[in-house]
């Protein structure tokens, strides 16, 4: 089962490549998807068997990740299609030697790197052994960065270099904290000691070197912390998804950051079995509310809505970090909080790409009348900010809350209080320029006019239609299955129901 996962988006990734029609290799990007999905829910129904002598694995916190990166990528394949179909009938259409659009990568490209993306997603949720994990997460940033560069321009340039850049920096310090680990995990005068895999790491844990393992765990959070965006190693996040193309916006910010968050949450729980949990936790506090809060200062007053929702990822980060920190239910609240907060921002990005098609900006300035120019995409804007901020009745308002409450039962009502204030400013830095957005009068525009009927067709609609349903059930009805899940990934991370 294992092996079917991480080979049918690989090979059809490398399908894609030497695909020359756009229509098939369209059809094949969704019919991988689909594929993966499938054999991921199955994942539910029938545990799937180790692999590798048990360097590959999926136990309940791997499913739960590897669920949402495929769930996020099948709505991001349905949504695809329509959006290269909509950037090259505009190339088209634009007069010669205009210049006003920018130039595109090959959909060759685009598409094989989206599949080998999803590839590279997969095995970081499947991988037990501490040095494959990282191979992984490395993987997930070659095969994204010429996602990044889709549009060739000098900013897309830019963005990707700086994520190229940064994110390499922070595997490399992930890297010493694999070595440092090892040196943890060996014994003095011993010739070697376990095996990285986790679960030898966590039957040998309370044996380890105290100060080696503070060591490791402080390198791993700050190198996957950087891929995870959380403060002060974010800055490539906000270039990354103000740049890359909606459809793969929603992916990096609903897929590839939760991939980083798992990474350090494998660290966490070698650390907790080692009696080491409140160093760890002490420190994802610390990082969680730093990127609250330096999230919420640029929030405010940010031009760019692109950016504007990158921003609100890093606050997203911040509260994940915060909520395995404190703990307890928080850690319950932290899952629910990953799924709600990759629902609805892959939501959010998906609705600024139509919006993005319809005016051809991306200056919160230059856009009003959302809700008359497209009617359904300017709902869903309006529905996925109140989301996003933890506005009832919604899913992100419940996991929210659980962690709050969490912080104050346990009687850290600085933290809680803290982050509530955070919360409330993001609040108000957001609300005012999107609902700015979809108010007011639509500017009659001729160009407004011709990209108006494609960025409302089913193709562009469907995708956050069912993700934005999906949201609001959730801060309604908490499935059984679901809530068994997490709590059983809560577990394993010394959380409590």
């Amino acid at each position: 089962m294992i092996g079917m996962l991480l080979f049918i988006p690989t090979l059809a990734g490398a399908a894609a490549f030497g695909l020359r029609s756009d229509g098939p290799r369209r059809a094949l990007l969704v019919l991988a998807a689909l594929l993966h999905a499938v054999l991921t829910a199955a994942c539910w129904l029938v545990p799937a068997p180790p692999a590798w002598n048990g360097w590959l694995q999926l136990d309940a916190v791997g499913l739960l990740f590897l669920s949402i990166a495929s769930a996020l990528f099948l709505a991001a394949a349905l949504y695809a299609p329509g959006y290269l179909h909509r950037a090259v009938q505009s190339r088209r259409a634009e007069p010669a030697g205009l210049g006003l659009l920018p130039e595109v990568a090959p959909e060759a490209v685009f598409t094989g790197c989206l599949l080998l993306f999803l590839a590279s997603m997969t095995l970081v949720t499947v991988s037990h052994h501490f040095g494959l994990l990282w191979v992984a997460v490395e993987a997930t940033t070659l095969a994204s960065a010429p996602l990044i560069y889709y549009h060739r321009q000098p900013r897309s340039l830019e963005a990707t270099w700086k994520y190229l850049l940064i994110c390499s920096v922070g595997i490399a310090l992930a890297l010493l904290g694999n070595f440092l680990l090892v040196v943890a995990a060996t014994p003095p005068g011993a010739p070697a000691g376990p095996a990285l895999t986790l679960g030898e790491l966590l039957a040998a844990a309370p044996q380890f070197q105290t100060p080696w393992l503070k060591a490791a765990f402080l390198f791993l959070l700050v190198g996957y912390g950087t891929k995870m965006g959380l403060a002060p190693l974010h800055t490539w996040l906000p270039d990354a998804h103000s740049e890359a193309p909606s459809v793969v916006s929603a992916l990096l910010s609903g897929a590839l950051l939760n991939c980083a968050f798992l990474a350090i949450l494998r660290a966490h729980q070698v650390c907790a079995a080692a009696g080491q949990a409140a160093f760890s936790q002490s420190l994802l506090v610390l990082f969680g509310l730093l990127s609250m809060g330096v999230a919420a200062v640029f929030i405010i007053g940010q031009p760019d809505y692109k950016r504007l929702l990158a921003y609100s990822s890093v606050e997203h980060m911040g509260l994940l970090a915060l909520g395995v920190g404190l703990g307890g239910a928080a850690v319950f609240g932290a899952l629910l909080h990953a799924v709600n907060h990759s629902l609805t921002k892959a939501l959010l990005f998906f609705a600024a790409g139509n919006l993005l098609a319809c005016y051809r900006s991306k200056r919160v300035a230059d856009v009003h009348g959302a809700l008359r120019a497209l009617p359904v995409t300017g709902a869903l804007w309006v529905l996925g900010l109140f989301a996003i901020v933890g506005s009832p009745p919604f899913g992100p308002f419940l996991s929210e809350l659980t962690m709050l409450k969490a912080a104050f039962d346990q009687g850290r009502w600085a933290v809680g209080a803290g982050a509530l204030a955070l919360l409330a400013l993001v609040f108000i830095g957001m609300s005012r320029p999107m609902l700015a957005m979809a108010q007011g009068a639509a500017p009659a525009t001729a160009d407004l006019d011709r990209a108006r009927p494609g960025a409302e067709r089913w193709f562009t609609i469907l995708s956050p239609l069912v993700l934005a349903a999906a949201v609001l059930v959730l801060g309604l009805y908490l499935p059984p299955w679901l809530t068994a899940q997490l709590q059983h990934a809560a577990a394993l991370i010394g959380g409590a129901p």
